[in-house]
């Protein structure tokens, strides 16, 4: 119903043969065990999934925030979990090609935008989640070197990852003093918590990073000291545009499974498909999605065109994507009745791995306060 491009046309029918043939098929069974599919990650890697809007002179697909929302909607119809990882990677990848030097861009990206390499970004801590400028891990100057301490909390891809974005104190209190630092892993001192027990995600590791006494080289600073919150909201910018599209991706898979599963399921002598209530639900569940992709394109444009109103409407994206999406995904469950509880449907999965979404990339409460802020600040 919303007219794509040629180019995107092809992009979306690129990551839905992947999708289809590298993540769906083995979602369940990563869920189950708990495996990191890298050797998958590298195969998007090569699709140019790893640098999607990350500038082409070091790997990257050149590519929109547009585009973006096309490719994670579909990536999470093969499975959401890989599909935010993904997102997150990119985020980080992003951040360095944007706020990086030339020698910072040449020296981390192409390996990242391949996905040879993996990437996390460390910036909740056990005592700092929503409130993101009270942060404690410190970054001090020792002659050439920042010396970090401090532990980071829910971090994804921890322990796999090469590259970790640590946002970390070098000044005062408060969101000026903290700054965006490149930790490569295996630096002295770095170390992660167990892989945390979860209710979904459970095929991305979620581990503390720990970092104890480490020493990494000026030059892995990112922009200048002071940067780090400005960087890591504008970051969180897109990651919320994406999670959303995630969100929708898992949504729409989960609907989809709903439509088929109402014509072919029999009841009280005639389909599911016959039931008016069950008619009127899907159409419900239809009508919502389609609300949210309309939203969530709209919101893409604007932090594309860099609209003064982009960061609120990826907030208002955000929040209304996410729960509405989880709204659907519950409610396909439901239509599924005691299948739908079954780990073999995937629909439970869905139900579990898209309940996050509504607290990470900033909570959904956080993007009210986003979104009604901008508007007393605007009005007259």
């Amino acid at each position: 119903m919303h007219t794509l491009t040629e180019d995107q046309a092809a992009i979306v029918d690129a990551v839905r043969s992947f999708a289809t043939s590298a993540l769906a098929p083995n979602a369940i069974e990563w869920d189950q065990t708990k495996h990191f599919p890298v050797d998958v990650l590298r195969d998007a890697g090569e699709l140019g999934l790893g640098g999607i809007y990350v500038r082409e002179d070091v790997g990257g697909s050149g590519l929109s925030r547009s585009d973006a929302v096309l490719i994670f909607e579909e990536l999470a119809k093969g499975d959401t979990t890989i599909a935010a990882y993904i997102s997150i990677h990119n985020m980080v990848v992003w951040m360095i090609d944007t706020f990086g030097t030339d020698e910072q861009r040449e020296r981390w990206v192409p390996g990242l935008a391949s996905m040879d390499e993996l990437s996390s970004y460390c910036l909740t801590e056990p005592g700092a989640g929503s409130d993101a400028a009270a942060i404690t891990t410190s970054a001090v100057r020792d002659g050439d070197e920042f010396v970090l301490n401090g532990v980071k909390q829910f971090i994804s891809g921890a322990g796999a990852s090469a590259i970790y974005i640590v946002m970390a104190r070098t000044g005062a209190a408060g969101p000026k003093g903290i700054s965006a630092i490149v930790v490569p892993a295996g630096t002295p001192g770095l170390s992660f918590g167990p892989n945390e027990r979860k209710m979904g995600w459970n095929a991305q590791p979620t581990r503390q990073v720990v970092l104890d006494r480490v020493r990494v080289p000026v030059g892995n600073l990112l922009g200048e000291e002071g940067d780090g919150f400005t960087i890591a909201m504008k970051g969180l910018n897109g990651g919320r545009l994406n999670v959303a599209a995630c969100s929708l991706g898992g949504a729409q898979w989960a609907l989809d499974q709903s439509i088929a599963y109402l014509r072919q399921r029999r009841a009280f002598g005639q389909p599911l498909a016959a039931q008016q209530s069950l008619v009127f639900a899907i159409a419900d569940m239809e009508t919502e999605l389609q609300a949210a992709r309309a939203l969530l394109r709209v919101a893409a444009q604007s932090l594309d065109d860099g609209d003064a109103d982009a960061v609120a409407l990826c907030a208002m994206a955000k929040r209304f994507t996410t729960d509405v999406a989880f709204t659907v995904a519950n409610s396909a469950l439901q239509l599924h009745g005691g299948y739908g509880y079954l780990a073999d449907y995937g629909i439970e999965k869905v139900v579990r791995d898209l309940r996050v979404h509504q607290i990470l990339e900033g909570s959904n409460e956080i993007m009210r306060l986003i979104v009604g802020r901008s508007l007393l600040e605007d009005s007259p």
